[in-house]
């Protein structure tokens, strides 16, 4: 079976209804920033501030590679990772990418409390968001499937996005 790849911006539920999509299709689930952490010791934060985010997108699409080698995995990938063209094609080529989406507002109630967001480590958080959704906004553009998670439970996003899986005729 092909990998899914849950991809959008930072609090838009990959993560958390990633692992409850893995749970319902019995598939294993990967975290990609949680294997990046494991891989270097250190964590995102500390990846960003020692050796910056050029360093961490290397980092990035070499752990993806080595995930897409595998198959039957529910993948929550990091919000920038549609970046690079090349790792779309590595997902694109190995499972189903899917962009989770919220709005600004909602994703920065979603984050606000949390330290380990080294890109919103800034003085306007909301503002900033704003500014990143803009900029990645073409490459999101780029995921054929998508999903709106703004007014969506945990538990529902993971039923809408196993819905939108079968309605594709990839499940």
């Amino acid at each position: 079976m092909d990998n899914i790849y849950l991809l959008g911006f930072m609090g838009t539920g990959k993560s958390s209804a990633g692992k409850v999509l893995a749970q319902r299709l019995k598939l294993d689930f990967i975290d990609l920033d949680a294997l990046i952490e494991d891989k270097e010791k250190e964590t995102i934060v500390d990846i960003f501030k020692k050796k910056g985010e050029e360093y961490f997108r290397k980092l990035e699409t070499q752990t993806l590679g080595e995930v897409a080698k595998r198959g039957g995995l529910v993948v929550a990938c990091g919000g920038g990772i549609v970046l690079k063209e090349e790792n779309i094609k590595i997902m694109g080529k190995s499972g189903i990418p899917i962009c989770l989406e919220a709005s600004a507002e909602v994703i920065y109630a979603r984050t606000r409390d949390e330290t380990f967001r080294p890109l919103l480590n800034v003085s306007d958080p909301l503002a900033r968001i704003k500014e990143l959704l803009r900029q990645r906004k073409p490459f999101y553009d780029k995921i054929k499937l998508r999903l709106d998670t703004t007014g969506l439970t945990i538990e529902e996003t993971a039923i809408k996005i196993e819905e939108i899986i079968k309605k594709d005729g990839e499940v």
